[in-house]
């Protein structure tokens, strides 16, 4: 079930409980999570991707420990809004998610999430390369997440 808009994803949600964000990439996935009043997204964990049965059961596991109700899924659309071939493989990448995790996904814009988090963990947090490659995909997925947030907020 794909929602169009962010309350559309509300409606579809049954109960309450969180949201899970996701900055898929080709060799990872950022995983990030909100609270069950979807205010404030935290970055939780990154998987490192192997075959799409082994991120589907990672992915399986984090839904029912973390009761969530919906999905928030990066599109990575160009800066000019058009829809290249990572917004195809990331399409491709939900629709299998729903053969495992029954739950319904809004896509929502990435454009400069990765960016953001870059330089503010360059600038204000002074991590190294190496510490930003660790944490750089998750903390965009809960930026990514917090943008829907805000969008709910503003649409409520």
């Amino acid at each position: 079930m794909i929602a169009e808009r962010i309350t559309d994803l509300k409606r579809m949600t049954t109960g309450q409980g969180a949201l899970l964000g996701l900055d898929v990439g080709k060799k990872t996935i950022g995983v990030a999570i909100c609270d069950p009043r979807w205010m404030i997204a935290s970055p939780l964990v990154l998987i490192r991707r192997k075959k799409f049965a082994e991120d589907l059961a990672q992915l399986v596991d984090i839904v029912s420990a973390n009761s969530v109700v919906g999905l928030v899924i990066g599109w990575p659309v160009s800066m000019d809004g058009t829809e290249g071939p990572r917004c195809q493989s990331t399409r491709q990448f939900a629709q299998n998610l729903t053969a495992g995790i029954q739950l319904p996904i809004f896509f929502q814009d990435e454009r400069l999430s990765t960016v953001a988090v870059q330089r503010m963990l360059t600038t204000e947090a002074d991590l190294s390369r190496a510490k930003r490659a660790e944490v750089v995909d998750k903390a965009a997925a809960a930026w990514i997440l917090q943008s829907a947030l805000d969008a709910a907020q503003r649409q409520s």
